[in-house]
């Protein structure tokens, strides 16, 4: 499956990719598992600090994440429902940041973020009688870069080429090239870029 051409590099451009878009949905039920509750937990304990990336991603991978080619994820970052992440080829995200994609996490090709990200796609109900929650899906899209520290919750969309200013709060959706940054996070500007680039980054020992 490949990512539809919704930006200025073409389609033909492109590895193949695990990513496609998921619907917009609300639901207040997880889909998991002992199995991957399992996996998730020790990655989050052990398995997060280990100095490879071989062995950080085989793990997501075999307990049910799909990672694209030449993608990194530093070491500390953690994850929540390893079952519906999705990352897409080439992408750089950085160290200890936060993938909640219990209500699922759709990350396109050649996005960075930036460390101690937050990308959180679940949230409880405040007038809820029993403190209930629910879930709907965080999209990012090709070649947005969320810079350190900013949260994204859920059900946003991030459109391709998007930029988001470090420490912002984002909890509406964000317009393709569009640069948003703040608490809540507003327009602030347009990016201009052909978006000609892979952002592969592989440090040893990160």
């Amino acid at each position: 499956m490949t990512v539809p051409d919704s930006g200025p590099i073409d389609a033909a451009d492109r590895s193949p990719s695990p990513v496609t878009k998921p619907p917009k949905k609300f639901g207040t039920e997880v889909p998991t598992n002992a199995r991957e509750q399992i996996g998730e937990r020790l990655f989050n304990f052990a398995v997060t600090h280990i100095p490879s990336h071989t062995i950080r991603q085989a793990w997501l991978r075999a307990f049910g994440a799909r990672i694209g080619k030449g993608t990194s994820i530093m070491m500390g970052t953690r994850v929540h429902g390893l079952q519906q992440i999705v990352i897409g080829n080439n992408c750089s995200i950085g160290s200890r940041c936060l993938l909640d994609a219990r209500g699922d996490l759709v990350i396109e090709d050649d996005v960075v973020i930036a460390s101690d990200v937050h990308l959180i796609s679940g949230q409880h109900v405040v007038d809820s009688d029993d403190f209930g929650r629910y879930h709907s899906p965080i999209t990012i899209g090709h070649h947005a870069w969320i810079a350190s520290r900013a949260m994204v919750v859920v059900g946003v969309d991030i459109g391709y080429g998007a930029v988001v200013g470090a420490a912002s709060l984002v909890r509406d959706d964000v317009e393709p090239m569009e640069i948003v940054a703040g608490v809540p996070a507003k327009h602030r500007g347009v990016r201009k870029s052909t978006l000609d680039y892979h952002p592969t980054f592989r440090p040893l020992l990160y």
